[in-house]
């Protein structure tokens, strides 16, 4: 059956998966198919009507953690059951190495999304990974303005491609090669889904500059940012989408490379001790889940409260500073923020 309508639901931090939308949108304008841009951000999942069997949906969103990041899977999980065709894609961690570029993995992003839509009666009609400029400065630097034009350039050009292929009826799916790399990687999703995006979310804070305008609070994606102490407090609820660290016009907030390092050397003595006295003087805790469970636990609980006395002393000048200069954000060769070009 000929596509009547494209529908387009998309997650993004900094732009990236917005722009992916955009461009497969202008591309359903060329063949004269009526498309909507949907941000899953501001949508509630209830009020979606039912779907038009000629429709075609498709669902856009960063990898997090070499899979779609929670937000995203928790709005498939819930989306109404239907017949249509969908097609999955992803924005990745691209780079360029001298004038070559280096793709991002998607790791179980299709994987778990595939098994989600098809239990409710989709068909996965096609999935595309396109490597977008990669924003996630907690982990390595920013992106100079060269690169981020040139991913821009080659990826959209692919993408349009993309489109008029699955508009046209093909069915275009994962190569071969990307599925066996993507297939090692998967597991890890599963560490970061339990345990690393929870140790991340707790990777901000705002700096001396920040003047308290709240943009950072009131455009996050999935309000996990509050004033706590007339200061903004990152919870557990951080996607690390980047959109706050990208769109603060005083660009006070910062990733606390010093104090997660901290973190977890204190961390892992802590635990130590704790198993110490536990296995001496309670029961022996053998290796395994329950094991693994209360590690797991423990590292959770002592973060919460690390962050929260974190918070606390960032009132004080001389342990502020401490912070900045301490995390690699605040300097020039690592901290460019990065925003997906506009009307590209």
């Amino acid at each position: 059956m000929a596509t009547q309508e494209l529908l387009l639901f998309y997650f993004s931090g900094t732009g990236n998966s917005k722009n992916v939308a955009q461009w497969m949108s202008a591309v359903a304008s060329k063949y004269n198919i009526e498309s909507s841009i949907n941000n899953i951000s501001d949508i509630d999942i209830n009020s979606i009507k039912p779907i038009s069997i000629d429709s075609l949906v498709v669902f856009v969103s960063p990898v997090h953690g070499f899979n779609y990041p929670p937000v995203m899977l928790r709005f498939i999980a819930r989306f109404p059951k239907g017949k249509n065709n969908v097609v999955l894609m992803d924005t990745r961690a691209g780079m360029l190495i001298g004038k070559y570029n280096l793709p991002g993995l998607s790791g179980a992003a299709f994987l778990f999304s595939s098994l989600l839509l098809l239990n409710k009666g989709y068909s996965i009609a096609g999935m595309k990974s396109v490597d977008l400029p990669s924003n996630w400065m907690s982990l390595h630097p920013g992106l100079n303005e060269r690169t981020i034009r040139i991913l821009h350039e080659k990826h959209k050009a692919q993408v349009i491609d993309f489109g008029e292929k699955i508009l046209s009826g093909k069915r275009i799916y994962v190569p071969f090669h990307e599925f066996i790399i993507d297939t090692i990687v998967a597991p890890i999703s599963i560490g970061y889904y339990f345990i690393g995006r929870f140790l991340f979310a707790k990777t901000f804070y705002a700096s001396g500059d920040c003047n308290n305008c709240d943009i950072c609070v009131k455009n996050c994606p999935v309000k996990a940012i509050v004033k706590i102490n007339n200061r903004p407090f990152w919870t557990f609820k951080c996607e690390s989408c980047m959109r706050c660290m990208s769109n603060c016009p005083k660009r006070s907030i910062e990733a606390a490379h010093g104090f997660i390092i901290s973190y977890c050397l204190i961390s892992s003595a802590l635990t130590g001790l704790f198993f110490y006295y536990f296995n001496s003087f309670v029961f022996v805790i053998p290796d395994g889940l329950i094991r693994y469970v209360i590690e797991t636990s423990l590292f959770l609980i002592f973060l919460g409260v690390a962050y929260r006395v974190i918070h606390y002393l960032m009132r004080f000048n001389f342990f502020e500073r401490i912070m900045v200069y301490t995390s690699l954000t605040k300097y020039k060769f690592w901290g460019n923020r990065y925003k997906a070009l506009k009307n590209f």
